[in-house]
C-alpha cells in the first residue's frame, strides 16, 4: 500500500529518481541547501528570500517572496566519486552503476506558494537527503571471511522526501513568523555482507540476538551473512515508511538592510521501515542458505536542527549572508537497528553502531545583481559527525568542505530560472575496527551537484 501511494505522488508530479553511486552532496544524510538559490550560497538561507525552498529552511522567509502566486519546478542532478580501499591488500571497490535504479541521481523539487497581505502559504515536494552506493558483487566487499567469493552485492539507497505544508505571517514591518508541517516518506534499499568475524563481534558485544543466532552458529563453517532488500525501481524501495516532521522560524529586520533569522527543525517521527528481505547464511561447506522473510529498520529518524542566520544588503547590487547550524545527530543516529523475521518465524535483531556526534556547520554566501542576472557564490564548512571507527562502506558520509556557485536569470517580471553548482571536496577516512568492517578500509569521497529550477509568478 505504501509503495502504491508514493509512486503516483512522485512520478506523477516530477522526474523519476534514480540513485547514484554515492552520497548526495550533503552533511551526512542532509542536502547542502534546498533549492538552487540556497545551494549556490553555500547552503545559507535562514535570513533572506530563497523562494519556495524556504519551506525546508526557514518558513518565515516565505513572507519575503513577492505578492501573488509562484510555481516552482526543478531538480538536482548529482555526480559522485567514491572509492573504498582495502588497506591490507590494496584492492579497490568503486561505487558505480551496476543496476537500473542506480544511474545519475535526480532529486526533484516542486512547490506552489501564495503571498497575499500579511499571509503566505505554500505546499511542496522536496528531497531532504539521501544516500546511494553501488559496489556490485565482485569486489573485495563481496568476499566473506577467509577470502570466500559470494557473488552477493553491497549497495545502499536511502531517499527521504518531504511534503511540507507551510505558512508565514508578517506581524509587522520588522517581524515575520512561520511554520511548516511535513509529511515524510523514507525508503531504503540495502545489500550488506557481514563476515563471520563481524557476526561474531556483534554477538559477543550483545548487538545480535534472536532464535537465528544459534542456527548461524551451528553451521559447520560459517563465513558470513548477507542481508538484502532491493527494488530496482526509480522510487519504490525494499523497505519504506511514512512519518511527520516540521519546523518553526522567524525573521527580524534589524535595519532596512540587515535581517536576522532563526529556525528550528524538529526531529522526525517516521514509522519503522518495513519490507520483504532475504537473509543469506554463507558457509564454506554447505554453500549459501537463503531465508526469506520480513525486515524492519527501526527508529531511523532525521535529526533536529537549529539554524541562525544573517543577511546584509551592502548596496543595490551586493548582498551577503551567513548561517550557522547545529545538527543534533547524536540523538537520532546511535545505531542502525535491524530486525529480521524469517517466514518460518525464526528471527534475529542486529544493532550496527554509528554513534554519530552532533555537527556544527557554517554557510557563507554572496550575491551580485546586474540587470537580469544575479550571480551567487558560497562555501560551507562542517565538523565531522561520523566517528572513523563506525565507518561502513555502504554509508560513507564523510565530506565536510563544500564550494558553490550559481546564478538566476529573470526572463520577465513573471518568470526566471535559477541554477547552482555545488562541489563537495574529497575527504578520506579509515576504519579497521569490528563490527562495521572486516578488512581495514579507507574511504575517499568527493561529489558534484547541479541544481536547476524554473519559477513562474502570476
Amino acid at each position: 500500500m505504501k509503495n502504491k501511494l508514493i509512486t503516483p505522488i512522485t512520478t506523477g508530479l516530477l522526474l523519476a529518481i534514480a540513485s547514484q553511486s554515492a552520497w548526495a552532496v550533503s552533511d551526512v544524510f542532509r542536502f547542502v541547501g534546498h533549492g538552487p538559490i540556497s545551494a549556490a550560497m553555500g547552503g545559507a538561507g535562514t535570513a533572506f528570500d530563497v523562494g519556495a525552498a524556504g519551506m525546508l529552511i526557514n518558513p518565515a522567509t516565505l513572507s519575503m517572496t513577492p505578492e501573488g502566486s509562484d510555481f516552482h519546478f526543478g531538480a538536482d542532478v548529482i555526480f559522485a566519486d567514491l572509492l573504498i580501499k582495502n588497506t591490507e591488500t590494496g584492492e579497490v571497490a568503486r561505487s558505480k552503476t551496476h543496476s537500473k535504479n542506480r544511474g545519475p541521481y535526480a532529486a526533484p523539487q516542486l512547490a506552489y506558494t501564495y503571498h497575499g497581505g500579511p499571509w503566505t502559504f505554500g505546499v511542496g515536494l522536496f528531497p531532504q537527503g539521501g544516500v546511494g552506493t553501488e559496489y556490485g558483487n565482485n569486489s573485495f566487499l563481496s568476499r566473506a571471511t577467509g577470502g570466500l567469493d559470494t557473488g552477493l552485492d553491497n549497495a545502499s539507497r536511502l531517499l527521504t522526501l518531504n511534503i511540507p505544508f507551510a505558512a508565514s505571517y508578517e506581524v509587522n514591518d520588522k517581524l515575520a513568523v512561520g511554520a511548516s508541517l511535513d509529511a515524510i516518506w523514507q525508503g531504503l534499499n540495502l545489500g550488506l555482507l557481514l563476515g563471520a568475524d563481524q557476526v561474531g563481534s556483534l554477538i559477543g558485544s550483545g548487538r545480535a540476538d534472536g532464535s537465528l543466532v544459534p542456527v548461524l552458529g551451528g553451521l559447520p563453517d560459517l563465513r558470513g551473512a548477507h542481508l538484502g532488500f532491493i527494488k530496482n525501481q526509480p522510487v519504490a524501495s525494499g523497505a519504506d515508511a511514512w512519518g511527520i516532521g516540521g519546523r518553526i522560524g522567524l525573521t527580524y529586520k534589524v535595519s532596512q538592510d540587515t535581517t536576522l533569522g532563526g529556525a528550528y527543525s524538529f526531529k522526525s517521527h517516521i514509522d519503522d521501515m518495513e519490507g520483504d528481505a532475504t537473509l543469506t547464511a554463507v558457509d564454506a561447506l554447505v554453500g549459501q542458505v537463503p531465508l526469506k522473510g520480513k525486515v524492519s529498520i527501526r527508529d531511523f529518524q532525521t535529526p533536529a536542527q537549529l539554524n541562525l542566520g544573517i543577511s546584509h544588503q551592502i548596496n543595490a547590487q551586493w548582498m551577503v549572508a551567513a548561517d550557522i547550524s547545529r545538527i543534533f545527530w547524536k540523538d537520532a543516529m546511535e545505531n542502525i537497528d535491524v530486525g529480521f523475521v524469517a517466514d518460518n518465524g525464526a528471527d534475529i535483531d542486529i544493532l550496527l553502531p554509528l554513534n554519530f556526534k552532533d555537527q556544527t556547520a557554517l554557510s557563507l554566501g554572496a550575491a551580485y545583481q546586474t540587470g537580469k542576472w544575479t550571480l551567487r557564490g558560497g562555501a560551507r564548512f562542517t565538523t565531522q559527525a561520523l566517528p572513523s571507527n563506525t565507518l561502513l562502506a555502504v554509508t560513507p558520509g564523510i565530506t565536510t568542505r563544500f564550494g558553490s556557485a550559481g546564478f538566476s536569470y529573470q526572463f520577465s517580471p513573471k518568470s526566471k530560472v535559477d541554477l547552482a553548482w555545488t562541489r563537495s571536496f574529497k575527504k578520506k577516512m579509515g576504519n579497521d575496527r569490528l563490527p562495521n568492517t572486516s578488512a581495514p578500509i579507507s574511504a575517499e569521497h568527493g561529489q558534484d551537484s547541479i541544481g536547476l529550477a524554473y519559477n513562474y509568478m502570476f
